[in-house]
């Protein structure tokens, strides 16, 4: 027996919102966020992900999609980190959206410039790039205050000057080899620059 066209397409209809509703990941839960960030990341990021030291970022506000992919590939190894890889071994895909949820909730603080002599120079290369070494600025991708662009690119603002140094550092020199961009960028700037632009970062609100 045929079936008329409008039937088909109800059908078609009703499929298509099944797989949706089952194609989208379940709602984090907040509560095992806070509880699984309090067992295993406090001790480094700090109670509500401000973290106090340079050598460990500040996680709080940032985008919960990138925090997502940064403990994926310390899982698989793709970002080399022989500490942040033991935690997110132990961390589930639902662990890792609780918690990177639950950090987005939480406030950044704010940072403080320290170099009055190389603000400018950082202000130029986030805002405008170095043009004549096609370095594009960093504002384009990050957004002007440093809030980024969520599911794209992380927030920067308020982050320790030294975790951004270090991480710009080891995009130049291929010890962090999971974004190609960031790598491109990276390669073509001196140490100077880099320390600049870091320290300005630092200050973005």
């Amino acid at each position: 027996m045929k079936l008329p066209v409008s039937l088909l397409c109800a059908v078609a209809s009703v499929a298509a919102l099944s797989f949706s509703a089952h194609a989208q990941p379940a709602k984090p839960d907040l509560v095992k966020g806070a509880a699984l960030y309090s067992q295993m990341c406090v001790a480094c990021h700090a109670a509500d992900g401000n973290s106090t030291t340079a050598e460990n970022p500040k996680l709080a506000q940032q985008h919960p999609e990138y925090l997502i992919k940064q403990l994926q590939e310390f899982k698989s190894g793709k970002r080399d980190s022989a500490v942040m890889k033991g935690f997110a071994a132990a961390l589930s895909d639902d662990d890792m959206r609780n918690i990177s949820f639950w950090l987005a909730g939480q406030k950044g603080s704010n940072g403080f410039a320290q170099n009055k002599d190389t603000v400018r120079l950082g202000e130029r290369i986030y805002r405008g790039g170095i043009s004549d070494r096609q370095i594009a600025a960093c504002a384009g991708c990050h957004s002007p205050n440093g809030a980024g662009i969520p599911a794209q690119y992380p927030r920067l603002s308020g982050q320790h000057a030294g975790y951004t140094e270090a991480q710009l550092k080891a995009f130049r020199s291929g010890a962090r080899n999971n974004h190609a961009q960031m790598t491109g960028v990276a390669a073509k700037m001196n140490d100077r620059e880099i320390k600049a632009v870091s320290d300005f970062i630092a200050g973005l609100r």
